[in-house]
């Protein structure tokens, strides 16, 4: 598609881009911005015309209900490009129905699709020199919403404001993960908004994984709000446990991310005849599957880090490790869908989009 979309975009080009003080070879995660952002504004009940600026800082009023009520909600996505130099993104659509189910969920306005997609498109097309092609790198996205209308009052904001920011991004992990099983603290709760992208539910995980941290753990395997006894996810990712040869991960549910690559992972394993099961699993049961040598893998699933092999963990002050696999399931699957995403496979799930 051309820069002239359905919705008219209005564009101003920077005057001074930054994209040669940028080492692509040594890219961080997400600490790097590119040149231009997408920005639209809702007010009196409607959308403004999605506008592609430079990129800036944003400038509010202390009153500013996102201050004060935590309205915000967002996305994580990545663009690719192929040898051919041509420009993927995986399953956006999947990416912009999450995000209106997480809109309407924090009682803010649902955004066009037109607007999510082609407005993306349009800022993908103009940043195009900036989406990396070094291993294991891409051009992070992140679309997000937040309450820019003014009041103390305890209520829904009148106006807010929608963004697409882009960085240039190399591996989220690196390495295998040590991970701590959570007793005390929840992620979310039944009833609650742990389905959504909302930023007050990162905020709350900090404080428990910073103790899981000071304890030599890098993250935090969320356990479920009342018994502590389920296994539900693991730090920002949702998990996937393996025993003997099948692939257990928990259902989705208020308290759980609907991960597209979750969804991803679930679809390629049973395509390639692995056993999934979709159920409740317990603490004990991955215990006494440690115990008995049943326990063969364990690794987080998500957008950034695609598949994050977990080394070991801990649980009541005692570690359990996993054993060193030839052939793993999380190595497999990672190789399968980055394949996918870069253009590099038959994509027979039509998850693939082309940008152009």
């Amino acid at each position: 598609m051309s820069l002239e979309v359905s919705h008219k975009i209005t564009i101003e080009k920077t005057k001074n881009s930054k994209i040669s003080q940028v080492d692509f070879n040594n890219l961080p995660f997400g600490q790097v911005y590119t040149d231009h952002m997408l920005v639209c504004d809702y007010e009196n009940g409607q959308w403004s015309s999605p506008k592609i600026v430079p990129y800036q800082n944003i400038s509010l009023d202390p009153s500013a209900k996102i201050f004060h009520y935590g309205q915000s909600i967002f996305e994580g996505m990545k663009a690719y490009k192929d040898e051919h130099d041509a420009i993927w993104l995986f399953r956006p659509i999947d990416n912009q129905k999450r995000f209106n189910i997480s809109a309407k969920r924090l009682a803010m306005p649902e955004l066009p699709e037109a607007y999510f997609i082609e407005g993306l498109e349009a800022l993908l097309l103009l940043e195009k020199d900036w989406i990396p092609t070094t291993k294991d790198s891409s051009l992070y996205i992140r679309p997000f919403m937040f309450a820019s209308g003014n009041g103390f009052h305890a209520s829904p904001s009148d106006k807010y404001t929608f963004i697409i920011a882009c960085s240039p991004s190399g591996p989220y992990f690196g390495g295998k993960l040590k991970v701590l099983i959570e007793q005390q603290y929840s992620r979310s709760a039944n009833g609650g908004v742990g389905f959504a992208k909302a930023g007050g539910n990162y905020a709350g995980q900090f404080y428990p994984t910073n103790l899981a941290i000071q304890k030599g753990y890098q993250q935090v395997i969320w356990t479920d709000d009342t018994t502590h006894e389920n296994i539900e996810e693991a730090g920002a990712m949702n998990i996937f446990i393996r025993i003997n040869d099948t692939l257990v991960t928990a259902p989705t549910s208020d308290r759980i991310l609907d991960g597209i690559t979750r969804k991803s992972i679930v679809e390629l394993a049973k395509d390639q005849g692995i056993s999934v099961e979709v159920r409740t699993i317990s603490v004990h049961e991955v215990i006494e599957a440690s115990e008995n040598g049943s326990l063969k893998e364990m690794f987080g699933a998500g957008t950034a880090a695609v598949i994050s092999p977990i080394a070991g963990f801990g649980y009541k002050d005692k570690d359990f490790s996993l054993p060193e696999l030839e052939d793993t399931y999380a190595a497999a699957l990672k190789k399968q869908i980055t394949d996918i995403q870069y253009n590099r496979s038959d994509d027979k799930f039509g998850w693939r989009h082309a940008v152009k």
